[in-house]
């Protein structure tokens, strides 16, 4: 009876979430590495991409946010433009 081993079930990798289609300010600050004091200054100088509001919420889109650093950090209108050019 020693030598037997105890009985486990077996070990299932962790799923991994899927990351958040929105971010609000506190993951964005976390995204672009900076505090959400200066967030909401960049978004109130219109320095960031348009903001969704849900209900009482603000939150930016992930992709949208990806693609406008990769894109160069441009202004608010600057950024529309480029988004109206790239549709058309």
């Amino acid at each position: 009876m020693a030598d037997l081993l105890p009985v486990t079930a077996p070990v299932r990798p962790k799923r991994r979430r899927p990351p958040p289609l929105v971010v609000d300010a506190k993951r964005l600050a976390t995204l672009l590495t900076c505090g959400v004091r200066t967030v909401r200054t960049l978004d109130a100088a219109g320095k960031l991409p348009t903001p969704l509001r849900l209900g009482g919420r603000v939150v930016w889109r992930r992709a949208e946010i990806k693609a406008w650093v990769a894109a160069g950090w441009s202004d608010r209108a600057a950024w529309e433009a480029i988004k109206a050019a790239r549709r058309s």
